[in-house]
């Protein structure tokens, strides 16, 4: 009963922004994810603390300024998510703009797969739509959500054109099929994770449990990890898919070593991505919430 109140809550702002015109359903939007920001004092506190492991330099005006500003992008994501009827091959790049598409081209024209390495910053969930629009469907790898009538509204927003989704609890036979089919898959890695899926590296100086999956999958299959991350640029009115050039492996004599050396150097990446926007990261999940044996709860 609850899942269905929830939905039949959702499914009217999905339409309704869906019916605006861009310009004013991303104030809708962005009003929304501020009202969310005055209203929920959990997930504000949740990010002032997570910026204050990442930055304890920093002032507590700024980290307020910053947490805010997440709401902000994920309110403006909101509504371009709820717009995906309307986007077509024609009028995408209104909305989205590539940087960096020959790093996607030579990795893909090696044949042995792409991974994209990624996270939840900026519009993540406009990457992948975005770029299926273009002609290159990927798979996503996410975890459902737990109201199932929602997750099935938002399967169907983010498979229209050609994209599949992936389910975290089953990726890995998912990952090789693709890889020796030579296709591309999305993987967010940004996320808390539990051992064994998890390894701990270091993350804004703090050990974070963190998807070893996809450095295993990349040392077995030698698929290229290319960075990929869609941010808002304020002075374009747009948001910018940069491709980076993909990460290069760490490869020694010891696999497992290898896995770890990987996903930290994976998570340096976005790590870096993130101190360029950190107010489109989601600053307001426990990324820290495991911890390493014998160590304090940091929440």
């Amino acid at each position: 009963m609850r899942e269905r109140l929830e939905y039949a809550l959702v499914w009217p702002l999905v339409k309704l922004l869906g019916l605006l015109p861009r310009s004013f359903a991303r104030a809708v939007g962005i009003a929304f994810g501020l009202t969310i920001y005055t209203a929920h004092g959990r997930l504000r506190r949740v990010g002032l603390r997570n910026l204050t492991l990442a930055f304890p330099e920093m002032s507590p005006h700024e980290r307020r300024r910053i947490v805010r500003g997440e709401f902000i992008s994920l309110g403006r994501q909101l509504a371009e998510v709820c717009l995906f009827p309307s986007y077509t091959r024609e009028n995408v790049s209104s909305i989205v703009v590539y940087d960096g598409f020959e790093n996607f081209e030579r990795a893909y024209a090696r044949g042995k797969g792409v991974l994209f390495l990624t996270g939840h910053l900026g519009a993540w969930e406009i990457s992948a739509f975005a770029h299926s629009l273009q002609g290159h469907p990927l798979s996503i790898v996410m975890r459902s959500l737990d109201n199932p009538y929602i997750d099935a509204l938002l399967q169907s927003y983010r498979t229209m054109h050609g994209n599949r989704t992936v389910d975290k609890d089953d990726f890995v036979r998912g990952l090789l099929s693709a890889m020796r089919k030579g296709e591309t898959v999305g993987i967010l890695m940004d996320t808390n994770m539990t051992p064994p899926q998890g390894v701990f590296v270091d993350f804004f100086g703090n050990a974070a449990c963190t998807a070893s999956g996809l450095a295993r999958i990349a040392l077995r299959t030698d698929a290229a990890v290319v960075p990929g991350f869609t941010v808002w640029n304020a002075s374009l009115r747009k948001y910018v898919l940069r491709f980076d050039p993909a990460v290069e492996l760490i490869r020694t004599d010891d696999n497992e070593a290898d896995i770890v050396a990987n996903t930290a150097k994976f998570t340096k990446v976005i790590e870096g991505v993130i101190r360029q926007y950190p107010d489109q990261w989601l600053w307001v999940h426990r990324r820290w919430k495991t911890r390493p044996p014998g160590e304090p709860p940091l929440y």
